[in-house]
């Protein structure tokens, strides 16, 4: 069953690579849209689709932008200190708008006691839904693979406490095809929760490997304590919950919490997961 066609399906996060990505596959569905983004005039121009300005924190814009729609496509608020709330809100003005389903951008093992900081925030998120009564969908995507290149040094070395844990890192792309099955029949998906992954898991060390051949340099992975994690980042100056969530992003791993990988990438999409060196060669291995 496919949504209304009289109520555009409302995108969040156009702007963005994955909101951006999604935006365009239900243009080259047919789907009618709506494109909530706090910055319009960084909007894609796509057919069948409508911009309206507003933020997660402004309810009178998000009010005026879910009016009349069925459907919402709710990508994460950027990374802040009062992230849940503004999600929170979110949700709130969504269920007064008369919103039936959201399809909420989630992450893989998101839980109260998550090792990965920012993945607590995604479990909260995900309770306020349910707690709303709103027909939900979650995708709770593992680490984005076209990321993996930003983890290394100028030096080509990747740091962090990660040990010999893996990851299955899961390409933007995939998780755009998946998204955009959900939302082109979302009653068939009310109530699920997949976990996106890429279709391998690899240590930190396999990684730096595929970069090396990509990039057509060395890079090496090193791993650090904890406490040498916090001491290399300390530097940038970055307010604490920001330099725990960078350094959980490794203990998670070593934790084995992003370890594992699942095949719902092929069923939403009818083809396989891309593998990391996939997903690099067409960035370029930059």
């Amino acid at each position: 069953m496919t949504g209304s066609s009289e109520a555009p399906v409302v995108v969040t996060g156009a702007t963005g690579r994955l909101g951006g990505r999604v935006a365009r596959r239900l243009a080259e569905r047919g789907v009618a849209q709506r494109l909530l983004v706090r910055s319009p005039e960084r909007a894609p121009a796509l057919p069948g689709a409508t911009v309206v300005p507003g933020g997660y924190g402004d309810r009178d814009a998000v009010l005026r932008g879910l009016s009349g729609a069925r459907t919402v496509f709710m990508v994460s608020a950027s990374e802040s200190a009062d992230r849940i709330s503004q999600h929170r809100a979110f949700v709130d003005a969504a269920v007064e708008a008369g919103v039936e389903h959201l399809v909420y951008v989630s992450f893989f093992g998101a839980a109260p006691d998550a090792v990965f900081t920012l993945a607590r925030d995604h479990f909260h998120t995900e309770e306020h839904i349910r707690g709303r009564g709103l027909a939900h969908t979650f995708l709770r995507d593992n680490f984005y693979a076209e990321l993996v290149p930003d983890l290394v040094g100028a030096d080509g070395v990747i740091r962090g406490p990660a040990g010999q844990g893996r990851t299955a890192f899961v390409a933007q792309d995939d998780i755009a095809d998946a998204a955009a099955a959900v939302l082109a029949g979302p009653d068939d998906h009310a109530g699920a929760v997949y976990d996106l992954t890429g279709p391998e898991s690899l240590t930190l060390d396999a990684a730096a490997a595929i970069l090396s051949e990509q990039q057509g340099r060395t890079v090496t992975y090193r791993s650090e304590t904890v406490e040498e994690a916090y001491a290399s980042r300390a530097s940038y100056g970055a307010p604490r919950w920001q330099l725990d969530a960078w350094v959980s992003t490794y203990t998670a791993i070593a934790a084995g919490q992003l370890d594992g990988v699942t095949g719902a990438v092929a069923r939403l999409t009818g083809r396989a997961a891309t593998p990391l060196a996939e997903v690099l060669a067409v960035r370029g291995g930059a």
